[in-house]
């Protein structure tokens, strides 16, 4: 919306403000003028109740999310949050859970994780959560894809790049 469409309103409020002031009949009914008046202008410029992700044409009916973890002692909390996210909000058909790793918290998705982590991948994997590894960060560890557990995939624009981008198609960001 252009600073243009956000001045009108306004503009034309005070108009009416200025307008029931100096009569006195349009002066009982003018608050009930300028409500309607309001609510005229604004919906030709995009009053809907369509959401970012509809309009970027992710909508399917699906809750979002990027869960974003980038501190080592956060991955599991992160991936307890999303298992229950998963089980209290309906599951995969109702929910598209994206993890993006970054920074120290990418030692912890290696072929080397412990196994509450390796097992915790996986399950959430196959109720359709997907993984994003920072380009950055793994080449800061020397990692390749291989070293990672299966089935991550690398964002070499950088971690924080690709939550910037979920988040403009209207993924919701959680960061436990």
């Amino acid at each position: 919306m252009s600073n243009f469409q956000l001045l009108l309103p306004k503009i034309f409020l005070q108009y009416l403000t200025d307008v029931t002031q100096r009569h006195s009949i349009l002066a009982k009914t003018g608050v009930v003028l300028r409500y309607l008046a309001y609510l005229v202008l604004l919906l030709p410029f995009g009053l809907s109740a369509e959401t970012p992700a509809a309009k970027q044409g992710v909508w399917d009916g699906k809750t979002h999310v990027v869960y974003h973890v980038s501190d080592q002692g956060s991955v599991k909390f992160a991936l307890n949050n999303m298992r229950n996210h998963l089980k209290g909000g309906g599951g995969a058909d109702k929910l598209d859970l994206v993890l993006v790793v970054h920074g120290p918290a990418g030692k912890a998705f290696t072929q080397q994780a412990d196994d509450k982590v390796k097992n915790w991948v996986a399950s959430l994997q196959k109720q359709g959560a997907t993984f994003n590894m920072c380009g950055n960060t793994m080449q800061a560890l020397d990692l390749e894809l291989s070293d990672l557990l299966p089935g991550f995939t690398r964002h070499d624009e950088g971690g924080v790049v690709r939550i910037a981008e979920l988040q403009s198609k209207g993924y919701l960001y959680i960061r436990p």
